[in-house]
């Protein structure tokens, strides 16, 4: 799926299914990446920083909730969205997951259960990136299991009173605004809209990262901090509200991890074809051209599923079940695929004047975020079955 279409990165031609804007899209996508971003990844990787600088111009492309319509956005189709995602990751995955988290965590539940004058006030901004947003969703002791939440929401007059703790949160330090999940007073799960600044609301810098180096992840700290009235997301009521805003993510995600794993796969590639070993380059023996096919293999049929995905977001029938199967299966894909790319490229794999050690040890978290491996499993066996295996121990 390059610009340019080469015979193994679109296998099955399905460059001819793509519109002419759809083409423009991701060749501008692409072309940004790799001028604006790709000769810095790897520093910015290794110290664990992510390029704000970058914000503003990935606001100018339309990259921040580009499927929404109304207030200035641009309304695209969930292919070309799907574009932009794996282009962004193609050059790393922290560049995605800010895409990501802007407009499918943080734009998303805004348009979507906030109110006339939330929209108004919040989404120009958060589309240009002249704010930033991020999702409060996981707690230091309630991942896979968001039912378990502790961080309380207590009526206080006019306002509401949060308090607890949010971790693992991607974009953490440099948001203007958090979607933040709490449970109010009858135990029904809301969301707020929480700025930055006001008394009691902190976020801390998580370090020690070996994976999303280039992201801004962090834990936020909600100390009696008091909110005003209009900061309630009506329309969001229930977790359900916080697991729509999930499915945005992980449908981006499928995409991403895609662009991931074509990254390592062309450097592969064109790795084996340079490399000389026994007189000859390992493209030429039987072990090198079987971990290419089998990464071709997975490529191809991950594009399918996608491209079938996004015409059923598109229709509006996409079911959460059928999101999560191509998360799981193109997250395990890229790893997989990773994987034996470093392998094809033997010691170099490893050295961060290549991309793929840094692709690899970044989809080690996407396997994990948004949803685990396991538990998308999960939620497929409860698609086929229609029981839930979930904390089966109560029952």
């Amino acid at each position: 799926m390059s610009p340019a279409t080469s015979p193994f990165t679109d296998f099955y031609r399905l460059d001819e299914l793509l519109t002419d804007e759809e083409k423009l899209i991701r060749r501008t996508v692409r072309a940004f990446v790799e001028k604006e971003a790709l000769p810095r990844l790897p520093r910015l990787w290794e110290e664990g920083r992510f390029p704000d600088d970058l914000v503003p111009g990935m606001g100018a492309l339309g990259l921040y909730g580009p499927s929404l319509d109304g207030y200035g956005l641009p309304g695209l189709g969930n292919r070309a969205y799907g574009l932009m995602m794996l282009e962004l990751e193609r050059g790393d995955s922290g560049l995605r997951s800010f895409a990501s988290v802007q407009g499918g965590l943080v734009m998303y539940p805004i348009h979507r259960f906030g109110t006339e004058e939330q929209k108004r006030k919040w989404l120009p901004l958060l589309a240009t990136g002249e704010k930033v947003g991020c999702f409060g969703l996981t707690e230091p002791d309630h991942g896979s299991d968001p039912g378990g939440m502790e961080t309380r929401a207590r009526r206080d007059g006019d306002g509401w009173i949060l308090h607890g703790n949010k971790m693992w949160i991607t974009n953490a330090n440099q948001a203007h605004v958090a979607v933040v999940w709490a449970r109010d007073e009858e135990g029904v799960v809301r969301g707020f809209l929480v700025e930055k600044g006001l008394a009691g609301f902190t976020s801390s810098r998580m370090e020690l990262k070996m994976s999303l180096r280039a992201s801004d992840t962090g834990e936020l700290h909600l100390d009696e901090v008091r909110v005003p009235g209009d900061a309630l997301l009506p329309g969001a009521s229930g977790l359900g509200a916080a697991l729509a805003c999930l499915n945005q993510a992980r449908y981006s995600i499928a995409w991403g991890t895609l662009g991931a794993a074509l990254a390592c796969f062309e450097e592969a590639v064109a790795y084996a074809g340079e490399r000389v070993q026994f007189d000859g380059p390992i493209a030429q023996f039987q072990l090198t051209q079987k971990k290419l096919a089998d990464i071709l293999t997975e490529v191809v049929k991950a594009q399918l599923l996608l491209f079938r995905l996004a015409e059923l977001k598109d229709a509006g029938t996409i079911t959460p079940s059928q999101i999560s199967l191509a998360k799981r299966n193109n997250c395990e894909m890229a790893l997989a695929a990773a994987r034996l790319c470093r392998q094809v490229l033997g010691a170099n794999g490893i050295s961060l004047e290549y991309q793929t050690g840094r692709h690899l040890c970044n989809l080690e978290a996407v396997l994990t975020y948004e949803g685990t491996h396991d538990i998308h499993t999960l939620i497929l066996g409860q698609a086929v079955t229609g029981v839930a295996a979930y904390n089966r121990a109560k029952g």
